[in-house]
C-alpha cells in the first residue's frame, strides 16, 4: 500500500496502514437534510467518493458510512415555519439527495444511518460519559460535555483549550451551562420540539454525539479514515473526539482529511450567506452531470476550489474530448500487427496515474497524467498505427482508470431505453444502402441524447453533453 494522505490531527503525509489489514473504514459527515444540498457539500462529498473508489481500485476492502443528520434546531425551525413534521421534511430533502448524489455518479455510501434511528446508541455514550464525570446535567435536563475534564481538548484545530467556543449550532444562552466552552450532548424537552424517553431521560441529541454513536456502531470504537469540510474541524470534529475518547479510552480516528471550501464569486460557498449553486438546479439549467463532477473532483482537496461558469466551460470541453477518445477507440477497426510499444505506453500511463493519486489523491495530476494518454491515443489514431486489438486494450485501461474518475461516457449497456437496437439497425440500414432508413434513426437517436457519425471505422455514437 504506497498512498499517503494527509492526517489534519498529526499535519503528517503519511502511508495509510487500515487498523485491519486489507480494510479500510471510513466516515465522512454527511448532509444536515434541512433543504437541498449545494456543490460546495458536494465537492467534500465527492472528494471522499473518489478516495473509496480508488482504494477500492487497489483492492482493498472499504466500509463507507456516511450519517444523515435528520434532527436538529434548523430541522425543527423549518418543519415547524412549513407545517409539517420533522420526518416529513427530512425525508424529502434525503430524497434530494439521493437523486443529486446519483447524478454526479456518486458511489452509494455502504451505509447512510439517520440519527433518528441511533437515539439509544447516543443515549449509551452519555450515559457512559455521565458516570465518568465527563459530563454533567443542568436544570432544564440537558447534559453537556464538561471541557475542562479533557485536557486534549483543541489539538485538531491547534487552539488553545481555554478561548470561547464558536460556531455553534445553538446560541449559547439557549441550556444553561456551567462553563460557556461546554458542548450540548443531550438537550431537554422543549414543549412542541420532537423528544425521545431514553435511559437518560426525555430530550433530543446534540449534533455532535450524532457522529461519535453513527461511526462507532457501523465501524467499530477506533476506524481508519474520517472525512469532512475544514469548516467542520470545530468544533464539530473536536467535540466528535474528546467525546468518543472519553468513553473508549481508544485513539478515535487514524487519519483525519479535512476538504477545502468551494468558492462562488470569491466567498466560501454557503447557504447562510446565499452564494450557493445546488446540484438538480443546474441540471435543469443545461450543465452536464459528468462536467460538474468533473469541475468539483479536477484539483486537490486541500486547496480551495472556485466554481465558475469557465471552469464549468472547462470541465465541458475536458468531457468532450474523453468522450471523441472513446467512440474512436469504439468504432476503430485496423488489420494489422500489434504496436510494440504500445504496452508500455500504457503501463506508464497507469504508472503516472497511481502516483498521482498515491500522492495525497492528487487529482490534478492524475488527470494530467490521463490527458497525456488521451492525446498520444488520438496521435496514433489518426496515424493508423493501432491494430484493431489495441484499441481494444487502450479503452479497456481507460475504463479501468475511470471506476476511480467516474467521468467518461457510458457505455452501450447503459444506454436509454431502445438506443442499443436502433444503433445496430442504423449499421443493418447503412449495410443495406437504405439511406433513409439511415438518416431517420440518426435522428431517433438525436432524440434520446445520442449522436452518431459515420467514419472509415463505421458508425460511431456517443451521448450529447450539455454545451453551455
Amino acid at each position: 500500500m504506497t498512498l499517503r494522505l494527509h492526517d489534519t490531527l498529526s499535519g503528517e503525509t503519511r502511508p495509510l496502514e487500515p487498523l485491519e489489514p486489507g480494510h479500510v473504514r471510513i466516515y465522512s459527515c454527511g448532509p444536515t437534510v434541512y433543504g437541498p444540498t449545494h456543490i460546495g457539500n458536494f465537492r467534500s462529498f465527492l472528494f471522499a467518493d473518489v478516495l473509496v473508489r480508488y482504494l477500492r481500485y487497489q483492492g482493498l476492502r472499504v466500509t463507507w458510512v456516511m450519517n444523515i443528520t435528520d434532527i436538529d434546531d434548523r430541522i425543527i425551525e423549518r418543519a415547524n415555519a412549513a407545517g409539517e413534521t420533522t420526518a416529513q421534511l427530512t425525508d424529502r430533502w434525503l430524497a434530494q439527495f439521493k437523486s443529486d448524489f446519483a447524478a454526479v455518479r456518486m458511489t452509494p455510501p455502504d451505509v447512510l444511518p439517520r440519527a433518528t434511528e441511533h437515539i439509544d446508541a447516543m443515549a449509551e455514550l452519555i450515559a457512559q460519559l455521565l458516570e465518568s464525570g465527563n459530563a454533567y446535567r443542568t436544570e432544564d435536563g440537558s447534559i453537556f460535555f464538561r471541557i475542562s475534564s479533557w485536557p486534549a481538548y483543541g489539538r485538531l484545530a491547534r487552539l488553545d483549550a481555554t478561548q470561547l467556543r464558536v460556531g455553534e449550532r445553538v446560541e449559547a444562552d439557549d441550556y444553561g451551562k456551567d462553563d460557556v466552552r461546554d458542548f450540548a450532548l443531550w438537550k431537554g424537552p422543549k414543549p412542541g420540539d420532537p423528544s425521545w424517553e431514553t435511559g437518560i431521560g426525555p430530550g433530543r441529541p446534540g449534533w455532535h454525539i450524532e457522529c461519535s454513536a453513527m461511526s462507532m456502531r457501523h465501524l467499530g470504537l477506533s476506524f481508519d479514515i474520517h472525512t469532512g469540510g475544514i469548516d467542520l474541524i470545530f468544533p464539530h470534529h473536536e467535540d466528535e473526539i474528546a467525546q468518543s475518547e472519553a468513553v473508549t479510552g481508544q485513539p478515535f480516528v487514524r487519519t483525519w482529511l479535512h476538504c477545502d471550501h468551494l468558492r462562488l464569486g470569491g466567498a466560501k460557498m454557503a447557504r447562510r450567506v446565499g452564494n450557493i449553486a445546488r446540484v438538480a438546479d443546474l441540471l435543469a439549467e443545461g450543465t452536464s452531470p459528468r462536467a460538474l463532477r468533473y469541475a468539483l473532483i479536477s484539483v486537490n482537496y486541500r486547496q480551495a476550489l472556485e466554481y465558475s461558469e469557465a471552469s464549468i466551460d472547462a470541465a465541458t470541453a475536458a468531457i468532450a474530448r474523453l468522450d471523441a477518445l472513446v467512440a474512436a477507440l469504439e468504432a476503430y477497426r485496423e488489420g494489422r500487427a500489434d504496436a510494440e510499444d504500445l504496452p508500455d505506453e500504457l503501463s506508464a500511463a497507469r504508472t503516472r496515474f497511481e502516483a498521482a493519486m498515491d500522492d495525497d489523491l492528487n487529482v490534478s495530476a492524475a488527470l494530467a497524467a490521463l490527458f497525456d494518454l488521451v492525446r498520444e491515443l488520438n496521435r496514433r489514431i489518426a496515424d493508423r498505427t493501432l491494430s484493431s486489438g489495441d484499441a481494444v486494450r487502450a479503452l479497456a485501461l481507460l475504463r479501468e482508470l475511470d471506476t476511480v474518475l467516474g467521468i467518461l461516457p457510458d457505455q452501450a449497456e447503459d444506454l436509454p431505453p431502445g438506443a442499443a437496437e436502433l444503433l445496430a439497425t442504423r449499421v443493418a440500414a447503412r449495410a443495406g444502402r437504405d439511406w433513409a432508413a439511415s438518416d431517420r434513426i440518426r435522428d431517433e437517436l438525436l432524440a434520446l441524447g445520442i449522436a452518431v457519425e459515420d467514419t472509415r471505422d463505421g458508425q460511431r455514437w456517443r451521448r450529447l453533453e450539455a454545451v453551455r
